[in-house]
């Protein structure tokens, strides 16, 4: 045993004898003096006051109209826009709503739309199968000033569509059972248009800023009561009287150039005849100061509608980009005054706007929200107090640029389809404008001065000429309206015409 241990006591130290030494340690390094910490920003929110810097602009385009005049005096209208092989082909014509006679609201709607109800030897279904074998669908627009009918084809395709168009514009059927049934589709769809709050807003305003017999009174699809007594006979007679060549114009854009449309439309349109010309402006109303608050009741309605405004100006006026931007300024776009009034601070509706609509004669001025029924006093109320500061607040500099730079910047989004330039085009013949119309906008809001927008502001949206019209609760209009003293509260009678109001 004693032997054991000696042994295993060698074989230890021998062990010991054999590891590898451990190395002395280096002398440690004082460690770096921690970094002093960045001073504090004087104020945590200064950077929000520099908003990033947006990318450069890209530039401002424009398209180019070119137009040419047949023998018969029928115009014809081109923008060329060779990307794709596209193009938009439509007629447009000088007369619209507003050419309806009296008592007769509608019939310019309906008369258009019988464009398409059977042409040139073709039933509805037939004539709508011939465009679809050119893959396409005609529609057909109208509006107060005007109308215009047309589709978009391939470019390989453009003379058939325009044979086809040619029938539509020249040899429609006019046949009685398709009249009837595209009667009583309008009708249908009026009746439809009756229940809602915005569309009953629209007829009485109209009515309330420019009076029933005017031209500009009534909604372009008319009302029951003015569409019901309408007869083939009327449609007929307005088609005699306003479609010819000397008041409609030939719209071609996209793929094709002046010279190739104007081929075309000697083809299909050279020997085409007829006496109908353009109509003449509508008179300029007078702007009334306001009596009387025009209500539709609607019991129950859990919204106000509030349309307010009056008669504004004439396309092509001296005040048009003037009044354009302060418009802008007071309700046309989100920050808007109005808009921030009544949605971002009060909370009282999901949105409010204004707008000019500059027509053939002169289009109304207006503004509207729809906002909560148990705020409609309010609502008006602060509507009233925005136009007064216009006059007590003048126009800052900072709001008349973002006014004017999205004016600005908006305007090509009108040209971004064939489709887009077409109607362009048309609004340029029926509002009688020159080519460079669009130009001339640019450069009328770019130099509108901010004494020119204050002036009209003042001129044209102050508070005593704005006519009311509220559609809603008649119990909450007389309880929250009335003490506000904007004038006798007058209920309208949607269904009933014009006539007997």
């Amino acid at each position: 045993m004693r032997r054991l241990l000696v042994a295993l006591t060698a074989l230890a130290l021998v062990a010991a004898c054999k590891t590898t030494p451990e190395p002395i340690p280096e002398t440690p390094q004082a460690p770096p003096p921690p970094e002093a910490p960045a001073p504090a920003p004087e104020d945590g929110n200064a950077f929000r006051q520099q908003p990033p810097r947006p990318g450069e602009s890209p530039e401002l385009v424009l398209p180019k109209f070119e137009q040419a005049t047949l023998d018969n005096g029928l115009t014809v209208l081109v923008s060329t826009r060779k990307e794709l092989p596209l193009v938009y082909v439509g007629m447009t014509f000088a007369a619209g709503g507003s050419q309806d006679p009296k008592g007769k609201g509608g019939l310019a709607d309906l008369t258009y739309k019988m464009l398409l109800e059977g042409a040139g030897g073709k039933d509805t279904l037939a004539l709508d199968q011939a465009f679809q074998d050119l893959g396409v669908s005609p529609s057909v627009s109208v509006n107060p000033d005007g109308a215009f009918v047309g589709t978009r084809v391939l470019e390989r395709n453009a003379d058939a569509a325009l044979g086809l168009l040619a029938d539509v514009v020249r040899k429609p059927h006019f046949a009685r059972k398709d009249f009837e049934r595209r009667k009583k589709l309008q009708l249908a769809d009026l009746m439809r248009a009756m229940g809602s709050p915005g569309f009953l807003a629209q007829q009485a305003y109209l009515n309330a800023v420019f009076g029933p017999e005017h031209p500009y009174g009534h909604p372009v699809s008319g009302l029951p009561a003015t569409v019901e007594p309408l007869s083939l006979q009327d449609a007929k007679s307005f088609y005699q009287r306003h479609v010819g060549p000397k008041a409609a114009g030939l719209v071609m854009a996209g793929d094709i150039t002046l010279d190739e449309a104007v081929a075309l439309a000697k083809k299909s349109f050279g020997d085409w005849k007829g006496s109908a010309t353009p109509p003449p402006v509508p008179p300029a109303p007078p702007a009334l100061a306001r009596q009387q608050v025009v209500f539709v009741p609607k019991p129950g309605l859990d919204q106000t509608v509030i349309v307010m405004g009056r008669p504004g100006i004439a396309s092509g006026h001296p005040d048009e980009y003037a009044l354009e931007l302060a418009t802008t300024v007071f309700g046309g776009f989100f920050g808007s005054r109005l808009n921030m009034n009544l949605r971002e601070d009060k909370g009282y509706s999901y949105g409010a706007g204004a707008s000019v609509d500059t027509r053939l004669g002169v289009g109304p001025l207006t503004a509207s929200s729809a906002v909560r029924s148990n705020v409609t006093g309010p609502a008006l109320h602060e509507f009233f107090q925005e136009l007064k500061g216009l006059q007590e607040r003048p126009i800052t500099q900072k709001e008349l640029e973002a006014a004017r730079e999205g004016l600005i910047r908006a305007i090509p989004g009108g040209f971004e389809t064939v489709e887009g330039l077409g109607a362009s085009a048309a609004q340029l013949f029926f509002k009688r404008r020159p080519l460079d119309e669009f130009a001339r906008t640019v450069v009328g809001l770019e130099k509108a001065t901010p004494a020119e927008v204050q002036r009209v502001a003042e001129a044209y949206l102050g508070p005593a000429a704005m006519q009311v019209v509220l559609v809603g609760d008649p119990e909450v209009i007389q309880q929250q309206v009335g003490p506000l003293e904007l004038g006798k509260l007058v209920p309208r009678d949607p269904v009933a015409p014009p006539s007997k109001r």
